[in-house]
């Protein structure tokens, strides 16, 4: 329980933050900064091992407007440092990340007294890898980057490049950079950035001569001091995958806030996703001997390294004697279909491949043990514990062992993930094949994601972190959190507060389904109309956002647009999210029409308060890809265990995702607007009752 000098923190701090901003309390954020404080307070009550209620663990949906950023820092900040945890607050987007770095927490900080030490938390991915550049600066078309796939090689950069690595280098060097990604003052193209990147497997932490100037591990350090840190749910994963404490706060000593929480279980089943090319795997082997070889020569044949590379012949024979199996199993499947996709019903593989997934699933744990004999050696030289291995030589090869390592790793796991059928019981694994088109002719590349990792996150992380709160403004489908619960990994028992929005929407927005023709279930005449439709319209609109299902139906409507709107449409793919919504706010405020066109990726997240939004065109209603094979293999497993898929699964996954969509209009009290659904499936459907109901109460123009 809360004890009264922590209430009486809480309150004051809240207090000093209102009177300092000249705002008035409000209800709903009251009752969240409660909600929060009990959560957390609840978790310092001491847990058996058995109990699968988590009490500390807690969620709250707040609607737009609630000021949830603010009664979630309020809350967990006094109470993290009275119960000696570290607080990391998860989001999924950079711009939320960015919001409370440099807007939520110095407010906090400077409005409340409240002290703290804040720091923004990222994966070695945003990081300048510093021996990495110098490799490309000094052996550039001597050793390069071993690639998994030949198409993906390393060639001799062009000249542009390399002086755009040197540039990098200079300006780290003179401190006028500090290597992260994020502070370079122009975008760098991801195939650019990529390969001055490490990861785990390629770093050699300490034994690195550059380890002190590393600008990954000096932001880590950084980290150390915080009381505070913001991070992501990729990176909470990824910590989480590495046993915890690597790169954040150990979870037993740590309360997570989860903001955006609504993508964690996507999140969570993507990351434990593999896949495998089957004749890319096969070059990879082959390249894999070579480099091999000649790491042998330039150590001088040290025995202690010969010996496991020797060792390692017969596992990648064996490896590629599967890989070869399996295409000849695999590619009849393609000759009857011509898609470029093809998925195991169930996620169940069928009996013929079980045996070749098998073998190849053995081999690639027996090569894994040799390569890590090899990684640990050249650690071991890196240290100057082997005379014979120079340690020069040990240090430029260490990364590369490492990378290859990790590729044969996920080569191991996703023949496991083939060839052992799911547990009796549990959540399927969808598993498919996808043909893929590169320089180096046709693959096929074999994939596995489980359909839901909520076993996963009860495991690793509701049962060992110290607390948690999950929050976002779309929690609940069709107004319960049942599916979040499922999802997550969560008991029904759960504590769990659903706050509605302190907007007044019947009188600030409207919500219409306009008369229509067709029906979505006939795409091109659907297509057709919504262009008819948005030529009229858009021409006496100011601010619009325009929401596409599909990237087929919005180059159709946006090839055929009349000429006057077009030239005030910003088109996803045309600038990044960021740029596209910079762009827009400038076109607004030059008293210029602006209009975007997006897909799901611009159904949420994006803040366009007052003059800057006004319309939101909605084309389609958003239920998932019909092909897609987590989708599917889920709803194969529902209907198995005499449910039904589509009101179970995929309407309320819809309501989620239209509420998302919808919540774009209203963003502080004073907005004015509508939305328009194209979609006349939400009157004609039985469904449609459901779906309009979840959402906010706009006032209805339903024609």
């Amino acid at each position: 329980m809360l004890s009264e000098a922590q209430k009486k923190e809480i309150q004051e701090a809240y207090s000093r933050f209102l009177k300092s901003r000249g705002l008035t309390a409000r209800p709903a954020q009251k009752q969240m900064i409660a909600a929060v404080a009990r959560t957390l307070a609840a978790a310092a009550v001491p847990r058996s091992e058995t109990d699968d209620l988590h009490p500390a663990v807690g969620v709250v949906e707040a609607g737009t407007g609630t000021g949830k950023t603010i009664a979630y820092l309020l809350a967990a900040i006094p109470l993290a440092r009275a119960q000696e945890c570290r607080l990391v607050l998860s989001t999924a987007t950079v711009a939320l990340q960015e919001q409370l770095i440099n807007k939520d927490l110095p407010e906090v900080e400077a409005h409340t007294g409240l002290p703290m030490r804040y720091r923004l938390a990222k994966g070695r991915g945003r990081y300048l890898c510093l021996n990495k550049v110098e490799g490309h600066l000094e052996q550039q078309g001597l050793l390069g980057q071993m690639a998994l796939y030949e198409d993906e090689a390393a060639e001799k950069l062009p000249d542009d490049v390399l002086q755009l690595y040197q540039q990098l280098m200079d300006s780290y060097a003179s401190g006028q950079w500090d290597g992260d990604r994020d502070a370079l003052a122009d975008e760098v193209d991801d195939a650019i950035w990529r390969p001055l990147t490490s990861d785990h497997m390629q770093c050699s932490n300490r034994r690195c001569l550059n380890f002190s100037a590393c600008p990954f591990y000096r932001a880590r350090d950084r980290l150390e001091e915080a009381d505070v840190i913001v991070a992501n749910h990729d990176l909470v994963l990824a910590d989480l995958a590495l046993g915890g404490g690597a790169i954040l706060p150990e979870p037993e000593k740590t309360i997570y806030i989860f903001d955006e929480g609504h993508h964690l279980a996507d999140k969570a089943s993507g990351h434990f996703a593999f896949g495998a090319r089957l004749e890319g795997s096969r070059r990879l082997l082959k390249s894999a001997q070579k480099q091999l070889t000649q790491l042998v020569t330039e150590t001088g044949s040290p025995v202690q390294l010969a010996d496991p590379v020797e060792r390692l012949h017969r596992p990648f024979e064996e490896m590629g004697l599967a890989l070869e199996q399996l295409e000849l199993l695999l590619r009849p499947l393609f000759a009857e279909n011509v898609k470029d996709r093809y998925r195991f019903a169930q996620g169940r593989v069928p009996d013929p491949l079980l045996e070749p997934c098998f073998s190849l699933g053995q081999a690639a744990d027996r090569a894994q043990q040799h390569l890590e004999q090899v990684f640990d050696l050249l650690k071991e030289a890196m240290e100057g514990g082997i005379a014979d291995i120079p340690r020069a030589v040990a240090e430029r090869w260490f990364p590369q062992i490492g990378s290859l390592l990790g590729r044969v790793q996920q080569i191991a796991w996703l023949a496991h993930a083939y060839a052992r059928p799911d547990p009796e019981g549990s959540s399927p694994t969808a598993r498919w094949i996808n043909r893929i088109e590169s320089p180096a002719g046709e693959d096929l590349e074999l994939r596995s994601a489980p359909v839901s990792a909520a076993d996963t996150l009860s495991e690793h992380l509701w049962k060992i972190c110290y607390a948690a709160v999950i929050t976002s403004a779309t929690l609940t489908a069709l107004g319960r959190f049942d599916q979040l619960f499922s999802a997550l990994g969560l008991s029904p028992q759960t504590s769990a507060l659903r706050l509605n929005s302190p907007f007044d929407y019947a009188n600030c927005g409207v919500l219409q389904v306009p008369a229509m023709r067709t029906d979505p279930g006939q795409p091109d005449a659907h297509t057709d109309e919504v262009l008819e439709y948005l030529n009229t319209e858009l021409k006496s609109v100011a601010a619009a956002l325009v929401l596409f299902s599909s990237w087929r139906q919005m180059r159709s409507v946006l090839d055929q647009l009349d000429e006057s709107i077009k030239n005030s449409v910003l088109a996803q793919g045309q600038y990044s999210k960021q740029e596209t919504l910079r762009l827009h706010r400038e076109r607004v405020d030059e008293d210029k029409r602006s209009i975007i066109f997006g897909l799901a990726s611009f159904a949420e997240g994006v803040d366009l308060p007052g003059r800057y939004l006004t319309d939101v065109f909605i084309t389609k209603l958003p239920f998932s890809v019909p092909d897609d094979p987590v989708d599917a293999t889920m709803a194969e497993w529902i209907e198995q265990r005499g449910g039904n898929a589509f009101t179970d699964w995929t309407v309320p996954a819809a309501s989620m995702r239209l509420t998302q969509a919808v919540g774009r209009l209203l963003r502080t009290e004073q907005d004015r607007g509508r939305v328009v659904l194209l979609d006349r499936r939400v009157v004609t459907r039985r469904y449609g009752r459901q779906l309009l109901d979840s959402l906010p109460p706009f006032r209805r123009e339903i024609n």
